[in-house]
């Protein structure tokens, strides 16, 4: 059965996520971040497609790409290729590095759009690691660096300065943005989050929506935790329907 089309965002903006074979390490020593973020500007260059936010944890990649000529299939293709190959040849492995496809959903809206750039740039805080401003290997630093490959250019006329740029990302929020994996949500759990975020007591009443409606109140499921396979479940949607909103 061939994989559906991936959607294609009429903003132009992209979150992208690269995760490594079986939760494989895709980083072991600074060199390896290094490249990869110097593959990141030489593709972008070469292909047109435009880096606004990355951070490299040690076993997955997030992105925030915008590109309206369509090159972000050969971005992400010339910087897989590359860096498996780099990172094969240097640590005598073989195989495939990256797990399956990427995973990539669009970004619609400015107010979306802010909450994926939060998102990324404080993963390694979520993660426990340090705060986000004391990570190396994310373009924390690089936001109105224009010398900079990372084009943050939009983001600069919406979030102003840097110190207010500072302030917005140290800021928590409850914005929940598109991860590899969540953990499993129950039944009983999922019924609460299709009331609180759908207001509704049954999540199959999203069926007799319009569809750009229908698709909307999808994408706030998923972007809650839950998987594909619970919000099929529990909204009697079909699972290719879904799939469709975040491939």
């Amino acid at each position: 059965m061939s994989r559906p089309p991936r959607k294609i965002s009429e903003t132009g903006y992209y979150h992208i996520i690269m995760r490594g074979i079986g939760k494989q390490m895709l980083f072991e020593e600074p060199n390896d971040y290094q490249y990869y973020i110097w593959l990141l500007g030489k593709y972008s260059e070469d292909t047109g497609a435009s880096v606004c936010a990355y951070c490299l944890m040690d076993n997955h990649v997030h992105l925030l790409i915008f590109d309206r000529v369509g090159a972000l299939p050969l971005f992400i293709k010339k910087i897989g290729i590359s860096y498996s190959s780099y990172f094969n040849k240097r640590y005598q492995r073989s195989g495939h590095l990256f797990q399956d496809r990427y995973k990539s959903e669009t970004v619609e809206d400015d107010t979306y759009l802010l909450s994926v750039f939060k998102y990324i740039l404080r993963n390694p805080q979520k993660a426990g690691i340090c705060k986000a401003e004391e990570y190396t290997w994310s373009s924390y630093k690089l936001y109105g660096n224009k010398s900079s490959f990372v084009n943050t250019e939009t983001l600069c006329g919406m979030l102003g300065s840097f110190e207010q740029y500072a302030e917005f990302i140290s800021r928590e929020d409850s914005g929940v943005c598109m991860e590899y994996g969540s953990e499993k949500i129950d039944d009983e759990r999922s019924s609460e989050i299709v009331k609180r975020l759908l207001g509704t007591d049954s999540g199959t009443a999203i069926q007799s929506y319009p569809r750009a409606q229908r698709n909307e109140a999808l994408i706030k499921l998923l972007r809650a935790g839950m998987s594909i396979r619970e919000v099929e479940r529990c909204t009697g949607v079909s699972r290719g329907i879904i799939q469709e909103l975040i491939w």
